[in-house]
């Protein structure tokens, strides 16, 4: 049986480094996109990643629980609002870096204008969902947290974020409906 990541924090907070390059190697990828469609896409994205990393390291003795990507993603939450209250505003998505590594992807070069398209849309939409909405669909669809877990990043009832889940993933369906799969 491999190491949990709270297993593996614990390991890192007593002084095994190679324990957190396991930790960070695991939650790189989601974290960055998180924190990325969050802050729109915005030039300070990389920057924003990297202040959530270093907020939990500098709070490692702090962590006390068995749900580590809660945790992380609880820091990386709080760190997200804190940047749209010092900005006052939403950031607007930009979808170009996604869709050209997509391109270069696309199984079908016939449907790409319609795939190019839909996925553009897609990205605008999720920009304009309300970021407590925003927030638990990207913690769900790009962390791959559980409600529970969700609620406990969030600070919110598995409830509540069962409402912002359901009413996020109709107005996406809604406004991709004649979108193929």
């Amino acid at each position: 049986m491999s190491e949990s990541l709270a297993q593996l924090w614990f390991r890192y907070c007593a002084g095994d480094a190679a324990a957190f390059d396991r930790v960070y190697a695991e939650l790189r990828g989601p974290l960055f996109r998180y924190v990325k469609r969050q802050c729109g896409g915005c030039d300070r994205s990389e920057e924003l990643y990297q202040e959530v990393w270093m907020r939990a390291i500098a709070a490692r003795a702090s962590f006390e629980g068995e749900h580590f990507r809660a945790w992380l993603f609880r820091i990386a939450h709080n760190r997200v609002v804190d940047f749209h209250r010092a900005n006052g505003h939403d950031v607007d998505d930009d979808p170009a870096t996604d869709l050209d590594t997509f391109a270069s992807t696309a199984a079908r070069p016939d449907h790409w204008s319609q795939l190019r398209d839909c996925v553009e849309r897609l990205f605008a939409m999720l920009a304009a969902l309300p970021l407590p909405q925003r927030d638990a669909f990207l913690l769900k669809e790009e962390a791959g947290l559980s409600l529970a877990e969700i609620a406990d990043a969030a600070g919110t009832s598995r409830e509540t974020v069962k409402s912002r889940l359901r009413y996020a993933m109709k107005q996406l369906r809604d406004g991709l409906e004649d979108c193929d799969d």
